[in-house]
């Protein structure tokens, strides 16, 4: 079964392929490769993710090269956790600041 790698603190140079082919070095096979960029800027955000082919190979990845230089950055290597569920996007959270009961009571005329 594939396993799946988050790959962080890399360059803002590193390339998909340059990843993979160092990821490969340990004579593993990446099924997939994903450097997330900034949908705006399109510029690297310095973490990706990695599909090693099985447990086995994304465990010597992860003993081989955690901690490793890649582009002159140490790479962060570690099994990929499921995205949780998000509450919401903060708006709709009461933080203090204006609104709510107690701005309200405070404008009232005396």
């Amino acid at each position: 079964m594939a396993k799946r790698l988050y790959i962080g603190n890399l360059s803002f140079h590193t390339t998909q392929e340059a990843l993979a082919a160092h990821l490969q070095s340990l004579g593993g096979k990446c099924a997939t490769v994903e450097i997330k960029a900034d949908p705006y800027t399109n510029r690297s955000r310095g973490f990706g993710f990695a599909e090693m082919s099985s447990d086995a190979e994304a465990q010597a990845v992860i003993e081989g090269l955690n901690g490793k230089e890649l582009d002159g950055r140490p790479l962060n290597i570690n099994e990929a956790r499921p995205l949780e569920p998000r509450r919401g996007n903060g708006a709709a959270q009461n933080r203090g600041g204006r609104g709510g009961e107690e701005h309200r009571q405070q404008q009232q005329p005396q």
